[in-house]
C-alpha cells in the first residue's frame, strides 16, 4: 500500500572550510541513514563548506571546492538509493545563492535557493547571499562541468518548487524560513505538501531552545504534516556554539528528538512515519480545505523513487513523544563545555590556563572546563573513538584513555593564582581547594615584586610615586594602582600559558580562559588588557545572576564543596589594600549598581532597544514600588554615563561564547560607537523634564497598570 516512509535528519560538527572533515561527516550522516533504512535524508544549513565562512563566501575557492564536495558525494556509492538533501553556497546569473541541492542516484533534482535570509543578532547572510525572490518560479540552471561528468545532466532545475515522488510531497524550508511570520511551509502545505523539512545554522542562547521547538511543533499543529528540522552543532570556528537539537514532528507532536549538546560529531535522528496520519489529520480540518482550493500550485519535481515500501502494513511507525528540555544551568553546564572542546582539538593546543581568583567567575570557568572533561571521560566510556583520538593527540600518549575526569583535567587544564599584597587569605584558600576538587595542575605566585618594579619604573622617570586612594591618593593614582596589578596578571598568564608545560617537561602551549561575565563588559567594570584578555571566554555571555545559579548547580551535582563559600562571598576585584587583612573593595559598590540592576539595564539597552530615555519610562513602572523617579533617573543616568564611557573596552574583548540575547559584544552582535559625548546632554534634558512632570504630580496617584 507504501503509507509509512522513514525519514532521516542529522545534526553535524562541521567547520567552516574543512572540505575534507565536512564531506567525511556528510557521508557518514548518509551511510547512517540508509542502514537505519531511511530513503531520505536531510542535512544542516551549507553543511559543504560549513555555515560560518563568512566574507569567504565572496572567495570563488569556497564555490569551486562546495561543487568539488558535491562531485564526490554524487559518486559516492553510499548515496545510492536514498535522496540526499545538502546544502551548500550557488552562483547563478553571478548571484550568489545559499541553497539545496537535492540529488538521488547521481541525478540532481532541485536545486532550492534560500528565500528570506537570516540579517539580525549574529546573522549576517544579505552580506554575502541574495534572497530568490520569485515565489514559485523555477529556471534552468547550467551545471558546471565536474558536475556534468558525473550526472550526465546538463541543466537542472533551479528555484522555488517541490518534490513529488511515488507516494508523496516533500518542500524545503532552509533555517531563518521557518521563524518568518509568512513561512514557505503554510502554501506548501495548503498545495499538498505533507513532508516539510528544514535545514537549519541556529546557534544555542540560554533558554531558546523551547522556541525553536514550538515553531517546527506549530507549522505543523494547524493544518498537518511532517515536519523535518536539521541543524549545524558545535564551534564552526567563531563565538557561537551550534546546538543540535535535529527534530521530527508530525501534526504538532514530537515524534523524535536529538541532543542539544554531545560531543559526537555525527548524530542521526531516525523516524518512521505514517503518511495517512497527516491525510486524516487535513480532512477534518475545513478551513484549512477551503484555503488550499484557491491556492497557486507550486512546480512539482516529478521522482521516480518512493519513500515507503509497497508492502509495509506491518511497518510500526513511531509514536509521540515528550520534549525534554535543559535547564538553564544545564546550558551553561553543557554547552560552553562542548565550545571548549571544538576549540581546544582543533586549535592543536595542549589544553588551558586559567588565572583562578576564586571568585565566582574564575571559578565558573574552572567549572565548565570540569564539565568538559567529565563529558570527555564519558564519550570516551561510551566507545566514541574521534574523541579518544582527539584525546591522545591533545595529551600526546598514543596508549592513554581518560577514565577519570579529575585525572585529565589535571592532563589538560592549568589554574593559577596570583596573589598581591592586596590578595585575601580566604580567596587564596578558595581557589586552591577548588583547584584540587577538580584535579587541576595549580600555581601559586605572587605578582608584587612584578608590580613595584613597573610603578618604580614610573616613579624614577617621572619623579612622582602615586598612591592609594587609602593613602592620600587621589582617584587616578588609585585606578592606576589598580590597572598595574590586573594587566601584570594578564602578561604573565599569557607567560606560563606557553612555558609551564615546557617547564614540567611536557608537550605543547596552552589557551588562556577568560572570565569576565556579560554584565561586567556592559559596564566596562574590567581593565583594558588585564586578565580579561585571553584566547577565549566561555562565560562572556552569560550574566553574573546565571553563573551564580550554575555555580550552586554544579555544588549540588559535582559534589565540589569548595563552591560553598565562593558563592557566599561577595565579588570582589582585590585590587585595593586591604583593612585589617579583610577585603573593602566590593564590585557593586565599585561599579554603583548592583549585577541584578545591569541585567536589567542590559535587557532593556539592547533587547528592548531602548535609549536612556525609554530606559527610564520603563523603569519608573517596573521600580515604582522601590525607587522615586528621580532615584530611577540617577541610576539610568549613571549606567549610560559609565557604559558610554567604558564602550572602548568592547573592542578587544576576548571572543566570549554567545549565550545571551543582551550581550555589547563588539565583533558583529551589537554594533555601536566606541566614542561617545558621555554626557548625554539631550536624553539627560528629557529624562529631567518628566522627572519635574511627575514631581509636579506629587500626591496625584499614577495611572495603574492595566490587566
Amino acid at each position: 500500500m507504501g503509507r509509512t516512509v522513514t525519514v532521516a535528519t542529522c545534526a553535524l560538527n562541521q567547520w567552516a572550510l574543512d572540505f575534507d572533515g565536512n564531506l567525511a561527516r556528510i557521508l557518514k550522516s548518509i551511510e547512517i541513514a540508509k542502514y537505519k533504512g531511511a530513503r531520505y535524508r536531510l542535512g544542516p544549513e551549507l553543511e559543504i563548506c560549513g555555515y560560518g565562512c563568512s566574507d569567504h563566501y565572496y572567495e570563488s575557492d569556497t564555490l569551486l571546492h562546495s561543487f568539488e564536495v558535491l562531485a564526490k558525494l554524487l559518486e559516492s556509492p553510499a548515496t545510492q538509493d536514498i535522496i540526499c538533501d545538502v546544502g551548500m553556497p550557488v552562483m547563478c546569473r553571478n548571484v550568489r545563492y545559499n541553497c539545496r541541492v537535492i540529488f538521488l542516484n547521481k541525478k540532481i533534482l532541485l536545486i532550492r535557493p534560500k528565500m528570506i535570509l537570516a540579517n539580525t543578532g549574529n546573522y549576517r547572510e544579505l552580506r554575502w547571499f541574495t534572497p530568490w525572490s520569485r515565489a514559485r518560479f523555477v529556471e534552468e540552471y547550467f551545471l558546471p562541468r565536474m558536475i556534468q561528468e558525473v550526472t550526465g545532466q546538463e541543466t537542472v532545475p533551479f528555484g522555488d518548487a517541490v518534490l513529488a515522488t511515488k507516494d508523496t510531497c516533500l518542500g524545503s524550508e532552509i533555517c531563518e524560513e521557518l521563524w518568518a511570520p509568512n513561512s514557505p511551509h503554510i502554501e506548501m502545505g495548503l498545495d499538498g505538501v505533507e513532508i516539510f523539512t528544514n535545514s537549519s545554522g541556529s546557534h544555542h542562547v540560554l533558554r531558546k531552545a523551547h522556541t525553536r521547538v514550538n515553531m517546527v511543533n506549530s507549522a505543523t499543529a494547524k493544518s498537518g504534516g511532517i515536519y523535518v528540522l536539521a541543524n549545524q552543532k558545535g564551534c564552526d570556528g567563531d563565538r557561537l556554539y551550534y546546538d543540535g537539537c535535529a527534530m521530527i514532528s508530525m501534526n504538532g507532536d514530537t515524534i523524535a528528538q536529538g541532543s542539544q549538546f554531545s560531543l559526537n560529531d555525527v548524530e542521526v535522528l531516525v523516524a518512521t512515519l505514517d503518511l495517512e496520519d497527516v491525510r486524516s489529520y487535513r480532512a477534518e480540518i475545513s478551513c484549512r480545505n477551503l484555503e488550499a482550493s484557491k491556492v497557486n500550485s507550486y512546480s512539482r519535481i516529478k521522482v521516480n523513487f518512493a519513500l515507503s515500501c509497497s508492502d509495509d502494513i506491518c511497518v510500526p511507525a513511531c509514536e509521540p513523544i515528550q520534549w525534554r528540555y535543559h535547564s538553564p544551568e544545564e546550558e551553561i553546564c553543557l554547552g560552553p563545555a562542548c565550545w571548549l572542546w571544538d576549540y581546544l582539538r582543533r586549535s592543536n593546543q595542549a589544553g588551558f590556563f586559567l588565572p583562578l581568583s576564586g571568585g565566582i567567575d574564575s571559578s565558573a570557568t574552572a567549572c565548565i572546563v570540569y564539565s568538559m572533561c567529565r563529558q570527555v571521560c564519558l564519550a570516551v566510556k561510551n566507545g566514541n573513538q574521534g574523541v579518544l583520538a582527539d584525546v591522545r593527540r591533545i595529551v600526546n600518549d598514543e596508549t592513554y584513555t581518560p577514565e577519570d575526569s579529575q585525572e585529565f583535567c589535571g592532563h589538560i587544564f592549568t589554574t593559577c593564582y596570583m596573589a598581591s599584597e592586596n590578595s585575601s587569605q580566604d580567596t587564596y584558600n578558595r581557589a586552591k581547594l577548588l583547584a584540587e576538587q577538580i584535579g587541576s595542575y595549580h600555581i601559586n605566585l605572587n605578582i608584587d615584586v612584578a608590580v613595584k618594579a613597573i610603578v618604580g619604573i614610573f616613579s624614577m622617570v617621572m619623579g612622582r610615586s602615586p598612591q592609594f586612594r587609602v593613602h592620600g591618593g587621589s582617584s587616578r593614582e588609585n585606578l592606576a594602582l589598580q590597572n598595574v596589578q590586573a594587566r601584570i596578571r594578564m602578561v604573565l598568564a599569557y607567560l606560563f600559558a606557553q612555558l609551564s608545560h615546557w617547564a614540567r617537561g611536557m608537550p605543547g602551549g596552552l589557551l588562556v580562559l577568560g572570565s569576565a561575565n556579560v554584565d561586567e563588559s556592559l559596564h566596562g567594570y574590567l581593565t583594558k588588557y588585564d586578565c580579561s584578555s585571553a584566547d577565549i571566554n566561555p562565560v562572556g555571555g552569560i550574566s553574573k545572576t546565571d553563573l551564580r545559579s550554575f555555580i550552586q548547580y554544579c555544588m549540588e551535582n559535582f559534589q565540589l564543596t569548595a563552591l560553598r563559600s565562593i558563592i557566599s562571598a561577595p565579588p570582589t576585584a582585590e585590587l585595593e589594600p586591604l583593612a585589617d587583612g579583610q577585603v573593602s573593595q566590593t564590585d557593586e559598590e565599585d561599579m554603583g549598581m548592583t549585577y541584578t540592576e545591569l541585567s536589567v539595564y542590559g535587557k532593556l539597552r539592547k533587547m528592548a532597544k531602548a535609549g536612556p530615555y525609554s530606559m527610564f519610562c520603563k523603569l519608573i513602572n517596573m521600580w515604582k514600588e522601590i525607587c522615586t523617579p528621580r532615584e530611577v533617573a540617577s541610576k539610568v543616568k549613571h549606567f549610560f554615563r559609565m557604559y558610554s564611557i567604558n564602550r572602548h573596552k568592547m573592542t578587544t574583548l576576548t571572543p566570549a561564547y554567545h549565550a545571551e540575547n543582551y550581550s555589547p559584544e563588539d565583533n558583529r552582535f551589537d554594533l555601536r560607537p566606541f566614542l561617545y559625548n558621555s554626557t548625554w546632554s539631550w536624553q539627560f534634558r528629557s529624562i529631567d523634564k518628566q522627572v519635574s512632570n511627575l514631581e509636579s504630580k506629587e500626591g496625584k496617584p499614577l495611572p495603574e497598570d492595566v490587566d
